[in-house]
C-alpha cells in the first residue's frame, strides 16, 4: 500500500449526514447513496467521482457519518441531501484492497506513516468507494482512505 501526502482543491458534493450504529451502517449507506443517486438523476446530472462516506467520529455505536457523491459543479441540495464540499487543504492518502473488515490494518498503517512525518490529524475520516461487494469479492473491494491533515 502506498501511502503519500498532497494537496486538494476543493471538492463540490451532495451529500447526507446521518447518525447510525456500525451495525446499521451499510443499510444507511445504501439507502442515502440510492436517494443521492435518484436526485442527481432529476437534475439530469451525474456524479463526478466514486460516492464517499466521512466519519466525524469514530464512536461504534453513534457514528456521525456524511455519505455522498462528489459533483461537477455546485448543485442545490432538496431536503436532507446537502450541498457541501470536501474541503481544499494536505491529505495522507492510500490506496486499499481488501475486505472492509480488515481496514483497521491500513489506518494503522497510515497512523504511524503520519507519526513518522509529523502529520497530525485533523478529526476527518474520509473513504471514497470505487466498487462494492454487490459488484467484486470482497478481497477484491477497492477503497481510497482520505485523511486530512495539518
Amino acid at each position: 500500500m502506498q501511502i503519500e501526502c498532497r494537496e486538494q482543491n476543493a471538492v463540490p458534493v451532495l451529500m447526507v449526514r446521518a447518525r447510525t450504529a456500525m451495525k446499521n451502517l451499510p443499510q444507511v449507506i445504501g439507502e442515502n447513496y440510492q436517494k443521492i443517486m435518484g436526485y442527481l438523476t432529476t437534475l439530469g446530472e451525474q456524479p463526478a467521482d466514486a460516492p464517499y462516506t466521512c466519519y466525524h467520529n469514530m464512536d461504534m455505536d453513534d457514528l456521525d457519518v456524511e455519505m455522498g457523491y462528489p459533483v461537477g459543479k455546485a448543485l442545490p441540495g432538496k431536503g436532507d441531501i446537502l450541498a457541501g464540499e470536501i474541503p481544499a487543504g494536505r491529505y495522507v492518502t492510500a490506496m486499499y484492497t481488501g475486505p472492509y473488515t480488515e481496514m483497521e490494518k491500513p489506518y494503522n498503517e497510515m497512523f504511524a506513516w503520519m507519526k513518522d512525518k509529523g502529520y497530525e490529524l485533523t478529526g476527518l475520516y474520509y473513504e471514497v468507494y470505487y466498487n462494492s461487494p454487490e459488484e467484486v469479492p470482497e478481497e477484491e473491494l477497492l477503497t481510497k482512505i482520505m485523511l486530512p491533515v495539518k
